[in-house]
């Protein structure tokens, strides 16, 4: 229709069924009119345009600097006008549509190839929870290092991708926690105890309970951090007695440093992810 209509301002229908007001009115200012070939395009057009057709006509029969509010209170303007604006946010709509696709396909093919997209960075965080021990692992705790007697069975099993545990920005690793950034940690565990009763003999033989978090740097051995004890008498007729140790504090950690948890008996409550935990986040202060 353009090449057939080259005296219609080189429009498509389309184009002049929601050419702007304000370009036609800059027509009509200088002088000019729609020739008639547009007035035949927009007559060919759906009847839902016949509206749009008659606010045109009033926009070209408008004088030069006259007033618009003629136009302005013109049903068939107001018409138009709506017209123009449901186009605009059709077309807005298309395009963050087909922008968001894009970059849906950007992000699939790069997880596709092997390219992992870049995680919002957070502070770094870790809370783990108690996984079953054995004796037979026992013998684990000589590559932990040399630790008192008192806290001699390093925890090498402890879970860290469940509902109740996570990682952020810190590594685990073989019951160490390692750190990745440095700066003021807060750290702490509690061990649930679950000690079986010897009878009569439990008023002799009163168990010790020791909790201990270890810094593991540079230096060859750890270094004991903080210490819980508790010695507690049950009563006995008690098949066992139950005793939480929970400590915590704040330490200048640098990177690389590794954090780990050692007690004085494996005779642990396992069942309850609630009960026995580790863990350490940053404090920036």
């Amino acid at each position: 229709q353009q090449r057939e209509s080259p005296g219609c301002l080189g429009m498509s229908s389309l184009q002049l069924q929601l050419f702007p007001l304000g370009a036609v009115q800059s027509q009509t200012s200088q002088g000019n009119r729609f020739p008639g070939s547009c007035e035949h395009l927009l007559k060919a057009q759906a009847p839902g345009s016949a509206e749009e057709l008659r606010c045109l006509q009033v926009i070209n029969q408008q004088q030069e600097g006259s007033s618009l509010e003629e136009l302005i209170s013109n049903q068939s303007c107001l018409k138009l006008a709506n017209t123009i604006k449901a186009y605009v946010a059709t077309v807005t709509e298309n395009i963050v549509r087909r922008s968001a696709v894009k970059e849906a396909r950007r992000s699939y093919f790069n997880t596709s190839e092997g390219q992992v997209p870049p995680k919002t960075a957070g502070k770094p965080s870790a809370h783990l929870t108690l996984r079953p021990q054995s004796l037979a692992q026992d013998g684990n705790s000589k590559r932990f290092g040399n630790l008192s007697q008192s806290c001699r069975h390093a925890i090498a099993r402890w879970e860290d991708s469940t509902i109740h545990a996570h990682l952020q920005n810190i590594t685990y690793r073989d019951g160490r926690l390692r750190v990745n950034q440095a700066g003021k940690y807060y750290v702490y565990s509690q061990i649930y105890f679950r000690y079986p009763s010897d009878g009569a003999s439990a008023r002799v033989s009163v168990p010790q309970l020791v909790q201990c978090i270890n810094w593991k740097t540079s230096y060859s051995q750890p270094i004991l951090l903080l210490k819980g004890v508790g010695t507690k008498c049950w009563a006995p007729e008690a098949d066992y007695g139950l005793h939480a140790l929970y400590q915590g504090g704040l330490f200048e950690l640098k990177a690389g440093d590794e954090l780990f948890v050692s007690v004085s008996s494996l005779a642990i409550d396992y069942n309850d992810a609630a009960a026995s935990y580790f863990g350490a986040f940053r404090l920036d202060l």
